[in-house]
């Protein structure tokens, strides 16, 4: 009932309700800015170029709702919002929120670690408990309620344990003491990293939407099914990235390459078109990948032996490549923002990989 409530009220006040995402609505106004009201449940974002179009669209809600105004935003969602006006920065982190996390499961004063998962983790089901005991051990352990704060996190500004989260989640019925120890590593990461958030900054492609792919061949012990991840950019700052097991087994590393790339521009399809509604618009969204051999399959539809078994739904990636929709380009796998999605890296490269992606302390 409130939210038809909201969205009938929005509509008299000649707002448009986004086709790509129900929560966000935008009036385009005379003097050519754009007004834009963004809900969840009954918390709300206003933006605007104009203060004075904000205040007037604020005076028309408290009309008719009963609101309160915070201000200037600070606070979202447990996302900390933080500006630099003078250098036109921002700053969205959850320092509060990881903190407390911390301070729930004991790990506040942990020794930090400087990568989300050590890679001499090597979790699979082997190291699930297999005796009554073993498993009654685990009970008492809060594996799943870490698990999910992890997720949060990791979801609203932290892309980088994404890949780490995705690796532990998959053992939530039935986890190992290996399972719990590798939470633990990521809290510690996060006990060095509370900080740390994403950046976005005033530049010269402040409308271009580009996006990182990649793919971890067969990394899954138990299935052998390849890992997909991708992360896209807005003006240089990210705003959308997963990490996730691939449907099926592929065969090859092309094929995890390739099926890793459809996924990723069925995802830039829908951000093409919400930010398009938003007049963020460009004919192609740029989406880079490591893989030569998958760019050429996605460009050349002729026959090939060795990939004439992939799905013909993963071809749905010619289509858009084909229709102006995505272009496919190269990028060295060491420039590859996704490599930190798809697979633990030392050190010194998984920081390159947050610079490229700007994200760092807030």
């Amino acid at each position: 009932m409130w939210n038809r409530r909201f969205d009938v009220f929005m509509a008299s006040l000649g707002f448009t309700r986004s086709q790509y995402d129900t929560c966000v609505y935008f009036r385009f106004l005379a003097n050519g800015y754009i007004l834009i009201l963004m809900l969840y449940v009954d918390d709300m974002l206003i933006a605007c170029k104009s203060a004075q179009e904000i205040s007037l669209l604020k005076e028309k809600l408290r009309s008719e709702f009963e609101m309160t105004d915070l201000g200037h935003a600070q606070k979202i969602l447990g996302m900390e919002i933080r500006r630099d006006r003078e250098r036109d920065m921002l700053w969205l982190s959850q320092t509060g929120y990881i903190k407390k996390v911390l301070e729930k499961f004991s790990m506040n004063d942990s020794k930090a670690v400087s990568t989300p998962l050590g890679q001499h983790f090597r979790l699979s089901s082997i190291q699930c408990p297999t005796t009554e005991k073993g498993r009654q051990e685990m009970l008492s352990v809060p594996y799943a309620n870490a698990v999910g704060c992890l997720m949060y996190a990791m979801i609203c500004t932290r892309p980088n344990i994404a890949q780490a989260v995705s690796v532990v989640s998959r053992y939530m019925a039935n986890p190992g003491r290996q399972y719990w120890e590798a939470v633990k590593w990521i809290l510690r990461y996060l006990s060095g990293t509370p900080n740390v958030g994403l950046l976005f900054r005033k530049s010269d492609v402040a409308g271009v939407l580009e996006g990182y792919v990649d793919s971890d061949y067969a990394g899954d012990l138990d299935r052998r099914r390849s890992t997909t991840g991708y992360i896209f950019l807005l003006g240089g700052g990210p705003i959308r990235w997963k990490a996730t097991l691939q449907d099926i087994v592929a065969l090859s590393t092309t094929e995890a390459e390739y099926i890793a790339a459809v996924e990723a521009a069925k995802e830039a399809i829908w951000l093409k078109g919400l930010t398009a509604e938003l007049q963020v618009s460009q004919e192609a969204v740029k989406l880079h990948c490591d893989s030569q051999s998958a760019i050429c399959l996605a460009k050349d539809p002729v026959y090939h032996a060795r990939t004439k078994h992939i799905d013909v739904r993963y071809h749905k990636l010619r289509e858009f490549v084909g229709g102006g929709d995505i272009q496919l380009l190269k990028v060295p796998t060491e420039e590859n923002i996704a490599d930190m999605l798809t697979k633990p890296l030392t050190g010194i490269k998984f920081k390159h990989c947050l610079d490229l992606a700007h994200t760092g302390q807030c």
